[in-house]
């Protein structure tokens, strides 16, 4: 992991502003999605990508009643219920 050398302040409701600067970088677009993630005692900031819920795959994902899943597992699941 590399220093960025940015310093945030956390305000009185716990937030903190990322520089467009790493939003510009990463594409992460305001009202963007972040994923947070703990690691021993760091705080990690990641942009979101959809994953599916079976096999983890964030390629060709798609909604399904609020649940992210691929077409292949959606392919997959066909071929066990017939």
């Amino acid at each position: 992991m590399k220093s960025t050398g940015i310093v945030r302040r956390v305000d009185e409701v716990g937030r903190i502003v990322l520089p467009i600067e790493l939003r510009s970088v990463l594409g992460i677009d305001n009202r963007g999605l972040v994923e947070i993630f703990t690691e021993d005692e760091k705080i990690i900031i990641k942009k979101y990508h959809p994953a599916c819920v079976f096999c983890g795959k964030t390629e060709d994902v798609i909604s399904f009643k609020d649940k992210q899943v691929c077409r292949s597992c959606i392919k997959e699941l066909g071929n066990t219920l017939e």
